[in-house]
C-alpha cells in the first residue's frame, strides 16, 4: 500500500483533524527511526500513519483498540510486521513488542503528544521554537502533558538510544513535517 492510499483511508476512517495529524507525526517520526536503524521507511511509516486507524470505531471499547486496528490491516494486506506493531502498541492487551517496530512504535506514540503539547505553550506555537533540553525539562513535569506516558516515551532505551537522542530523531522528524502539522 502506498502512502497516499493509506492516508485516504486513514481520513475516512478518522473524523477528528487533530487525531490524523497525530498518526503523520507518528508516521514521520517512525520514517526517522527506520532511516536510523537502516530499516525499511516505508513498512514503518505506515504502521506509524495507521496505528490509530480504529479509534473512531473503538473509543468507546479501548480494550478493543489496536485490535481491530491489527484486524483491519491484515485485511488491506499490510505486512505481517506492520499489523502487529500496531496490536501491539497499545498496553492492555500484554502482547510482547518484540521487534525493533514494535518498540519504535510504543515510544513513538506519545511522544509525538508531548512534542506538539511543547510546541503549543510556545507564543510562536511552532515546532522550531522548542529543542531537546525544553522537552527534557518538561518530560519532569508531571501535570504537562498528562496524557504522554513518560514510562513508555522512555521505553526508547529498548531501542537502545538515550532519551535525548530519542527526543531529538522525533524532534527533527516532526520539524521537517511542521507545514503538514500545522505547527
Amino acid at each position: 500500500m502506498h502512502r497516499e492510499e493509506a492516508l485516504q483511508i486513514l481520513k475516512k476512517k478518522l473524523k477528528n483533524k487533530n487525531l490524523i495529524n497525530h498518526c503523520i507525526a507518528v508516521e514521520v517520526v517512525m520514517r526517522r527511526l527506520a532511516q536510523r536503524f537502516g530499516e525499511e521507511e516505508e513498512k514503518w511509516a505506515l504502521a506509524g500513519l495507521l496505528h490509530d486507524i480504529d479509534y473512531d470505531d473503538t473509543k468507546d471499547h479501548p480494550e478493543l483498540h489496536s485490535l481491530e486496528g491489527a484486524r483491519m490491516l491484515a485485511e488491506m494486506g499490510l505486512p505481517e510486521d506492520v499489523v502487529y506493531a500496531v496490536k501491539v502498541h497499545n498496553d492492555r492487551h500484554g502482547l510482547p513488542r518484540t521487534g525493533l517496530m514494535d518498540k519504535a512504535l510504543y515510544a513513538t506514540d506519545p511522544t509525538t503528544g508531548l512534542i506538539v503539547a511543547g510546541a503549543l505553550i510556545k507564543p510562536e506555537k511552532k515546532l522550531s521554537a522548542i529543542d531537546v533540553p525544553f522537552l527534557l525539562n518538561r518530560m519532569n513535569e508531571k501535570s504537562f502533558a498528562r496524557g504522554a506516558n513518560r514510562e513508555q516515551i522512555r521505553s526508547c532505551a529498548e531501542l537502545g538510544l538515550t532519551l535525548e537522542e530519542f527526543l531529538g530523531l522525533s524532534l527533527e522528524a516532526m520539524q521537517g513535517a511542521a507545514d503538514q502539522l500545522g505547527l
